[in-house]
């Protein structure tokens, strides 16, 4: 797989789809972007002192129920890349990585379909904050370096995150890393909350929770794990 470090994009996202005509697999990676941008349109703080990567794959012959699996490998690259520096990290559902309760990185996928109902291609885009400054994020965002308690360059994070999203993974090291299973959750469905036990996540990627002894398989909802 080409890798492609740049100074200053506006989104690693858009960069790697440059790529997209020429059928190549390419990581473009960026040390500070100023159009970053997360789930639902949000922008993502992207300054100096993260790494900002976006991988394109194609792929041949995958079904589209397994989509998931591709969301589970990014979340298990991220927590392999924190592990390797000392962190523990945790993922809650669907994709977000903690430490102690805060987000590290940031995860946007874009999936391309066929007419056959096949993935034909992919671009993960991940955001791992390092040791940027995240004063405005306080109590919600956390660096690598503060989660580990010394200073992490931003290189060896870079360097260590291509090779971990390289690397092969299973469903089994996702669900090895999702802690809050068994324990009390809050979720909300647009204007409705309420509170659940997390029974279990599916490999389609679905989250079973019960609540008042029946079983509900959610497919998108916010949830907020208990501390």
């Amino acid at each position: 797989m080409k890798v492609i470090g740049l100074p200053v994009v506006g989104s690693t996202n858009d960069e790697v789809k440059k790529y997209l005509s020429a059928r190549e697999d390419v990581i473009v990676t960026a040390v500070r972007q100023t159009g970053g941008r997360g789930t639902k349109g949000r922008s993502f703080l992207s300054g100096e002192g993260g790494v900002y990567l976006s991988a394109l794959t194609f792929y041949r012959g995958l079904p589209a129920a397994q989509a998931f699996g591709i969301m589970a490998h990014a979340a298990v690259a991220v927590c392999r890349t924190v592990e390797e520096f000392g962190g523990t990290p945790e993922i809650k559902w669907a994709n977000d990585v903690l430490v102690a309760g805060r987000k590290i990185a940031g995860i946007l996928i874009e999936n391309a379909f066929t007419a056959e109902n096949l993935i034909d291609h992919s671009v993960v885009g991940i955001g791992l904050n390092v040791n940027n400054d995240l004063s405005s994020l306080r109590g919600i965002a956390i660096s690598l370096s503060e989660a580990v308690g010394r200073h992490v360059g931003t290189e060896e994070a870079r360097l260590s995150l291509i090779g971990n999203y390289q690397a092969p993974s299973a469903f089994s090291d996702y669900l090895s890393r999702v802690r809050f299973l068994g324990k009390e959750i809050e979720v909300r469905e647009g204007e409705t909350g309420y509170l659940a036990t997390a029974l279990g996540i599916l490999p389609d990627g679905r989250l079973a929770v019960e609540r008042c002894g029946k079983t509900i398989i959610l497919s998108a909802a916010e949830i907020s794990i208990r501390y």
